[in-house]
């Protein structure tokens, strides 16, 4: 049966102005604990976008924008004490504007970020699964009601897909 090392997880999602990491800055963070606690954040950004970014991302960004000295106070204060392992389904991204944000050495979380994709491919399944309808019909998650690129949206659904997974093959 498998087991995982820890619950002390927090589910989150990023979306940002461009897949280049030099260049590119952080829009919005979603973050979701175990016990469906959620944090939502949209950040300052007077760039100019990607393409794809302006086309799937942009017209759904619809919050107060923070700047990112808030974002910082505001995901410490929702992190607290606990130092969580950060847990997305693809991180390199992710953990890239996660560490732009607060550093390699002085963020709130735990020092390895988690990512679903390389847990799927190490128990025999496409990493590439979340995109497989099958896959998650087979799980009972009806993606239907999450919008796709929005941070929160995707937090709640890697939570939902990873709770509903370890049901089925895990320690749940």
């Amino acid at each position: 049966m498998l087991r995982t090392f820890s619950e002390n997880i927090v589910f989150f999602d990023t979306e940002f102005s461009d897949l280049d990491a030099e260049t590119g800055k952080l829009l919005s963070i979603g973050m979701v604990k175990m016990d469906g606690e959620e944090l939502y954040l949209e950040l300052e950004y007077e760039g100019e976008p990607s393409d794809w970014v302006k086309e799937n991302v942009i017209p759904f960004l619809n919050s107060k924008k923070v700047s990112e000295e808030e974002a910082r106070d505001r995901i410490k204060s929702f992190l607290g004490d606990i130092s969580p392992y950060l847990f997305s389904y693809v991180n390199q991204f992710d953990a890239i504007f996660w560490y732009k944000l607060f550093g390699a050495r002085t963020h709130p979380a735990a020092k390895i970020p988690i990512d679903f994709a390389s847990i799927l491919f190490t128990l025999g399944f496409n990493p590439g699964s979340l995109s497989n309808d099958d896959f998650l019909d087979d799980l009972g998650i009806d993606v239907n009601k999450y919008q796709k690129h929005n941070a929160l949206d995707d937090a709640r659904l890697l939570k939902e897909i990873y709770v509903k997974f370890f049901k089925r093959y895990g320690n749940y």
